[in-house]
């Protein structure tokens, strides 16, 4: 009995020993960080991040190959690359940078509050990766190198090591489903410069820049075929993508339970929310390989339906067709019980239009059935007239009186 006593306090004795310990480590640690982490760059805690995209920025080095691009692998690092094309026909190559904008600011607020430990990362590095892609592949450009941005605004939020494995993870899913190569990145803590909205404490700014190729060259889609008599061929959406996240914060922080209100569908309006970006590379690599004539492209983001009319020249943009008000996604329908109005609603979110397709009659059909044939759902909405620069909605598609939205940002 009296051993066991001993032993027990001796244990006891130890434990404490070793929490001091610790302590005094703690201790020596701060007072040994340097001036820099001091002061908000603190690279003890980013490197386990930078780390986890490296590896995933490896296993998607070989996605881009049968596109004809290839990348020196012996010099890969985490701030650049060197690639090149090995196949015989004529190419151009193309760029595009983007931003995602605000909503990752929303996968903040359901990882602090919804109580389930889920991080709501799992979408969001393909939202980051396809603002970009979608809007390259506009031009008939398909991606094969992807460098991205995660700019926090202090070095804490890089230290989860479960929310950058779903970031991570999601940037590799994008890579995957695209067919391009993350083989370099940047992760900066910018103190000064980022600073979350309350209630969240910490979201980072995400961007990237996507390089592709056009071979051959003659796929180039300029826009400058864009005519009066083409029609206008919509695809649907997986939902509100990116644009108009700051409308939903700012709606959904003035509900009783914010993003866990429950909408239509029966998922919280986070969920919703969050549902990741729908890629169109698989779509429009398919119009390309069977010579569909396409005359422009276009993806359906900031603007809403007013985007539409995205061309400078002086051609009328006219919608006689769209999906029934049943099949609109949840969240828009929701943003409309909240008080959002149908005008908001049309010029700030897509309304379920992903992407349009501006091309002459006789391509209209074999351009949808291509598209249903790669699990795309498409609609010959309007046409294309000469006249006024303007979206002219006809009247029983969303209201009886029909609606007139002038260009992006008139």
């Amino acid at each position: 009995m009296k051993i066991i006593v001993t032993f027990r306090a001796r244990r006891n004795c130890s434990l404490q020993y070793r929490k001091q310990q610790l302590e005094e480590c703690k201790l020596t640690e701060i007072k040994n960080k340097s001036e820099y982490a001091k002061a908000g760059v603190d690279y003890q805690k980013i490197e386990p991040f930078k780390q986890a995209m490296i590896e995933v920025g490896k296993r998607t080095l070989a996605f881009p190959n049968p596109r004809g691009v290839f990348i020196d692998e012996e010099i890969l690092h985490a701030h650049g690359a060197v690639y090149w094309y090995e196949g015989n026909l004529p190419h151009i190559w193309g760029k595009t940078t983007e931003g995602l904008g605000n909503k990752n600011w929303i996968a903040e607020w359901m990882y602090q509050f919804d109580g389930t430990g889920r991080t709501y990362y799992e979408g969001i590095g393909i939202d980051s990766g396809l603002m970009a892609v979608n809007d390259l592949i506009a031009q008939g450009i398909l991606p094969v190198i992807y460098t991205d941005e995660v700019a926090a605004g202090d070095s804490e939020w890089f230290a989860d090591e479960k929310r950058s494995k779903d970031l991570a993870e999601s940037f590799f899913k994008v890579c995957e489903m695209v067919g391009m190569a993350l083989p370099a990145g940047e992760s900066p803590a910018l103190r000064y410069l980022i600073k979350a909205e309350p209630p969240v404490k910490s979201a980072p700014s995400l961007s990237g820049c996507v390089t592709g190729i056009a071979a051959p060259s003659s796929r180039i889609i300029t826009g400058r075929e864009l005519q009066s008599g083409d029609h206008i061929v919509a695809v649907k959406s997986s939902g509100f993508h990116a644009n108009g996240a700051s409308l939903i914060i700012k709606k959904a922080m003035a509900l009783p339970e914010k993003f866990l209100t429950k909408i239509s569908n029966g998922n919280t309006l986070g969920e919703e929310a969050l549902i990741p970006t729908r890629s169109y590379v698989a779509l429009v690599e398919a119009w390309l390989e069977n010579e569909v004539n396409i005359h422009a492209l276009l993806p359906g983001t900031g603007g809403g339906l007013a985007k539409i009319a995205f061309d400078s020249r002086q051609y009328s943009y006219h919608i006689h067709d769209w999906w029934a008000e049943d099949e609109i996604h949840p969240l828009f329908q929701f943003m409309e019980e909240l008080g959002v109005s149908l005008r908001d609603r049309l010029t700030t979110f897509n309304m379920n239009g992903g992407y349009y397709a501006y091309a002459p009659a006789s391509e209209v059909s074999r351009a949808i059935d291509i598209g249903e044939e790669q699990g795309y759902e498409l609609i010959n909405v309007g046409l294309v007239e000469k006249g006024p620069r303007k979206v002219v909605i006809v009247p029983g598609i969303f209201n009886k009186e029909g609606i007139i939205l002038p260009p992006p940002g008139e």
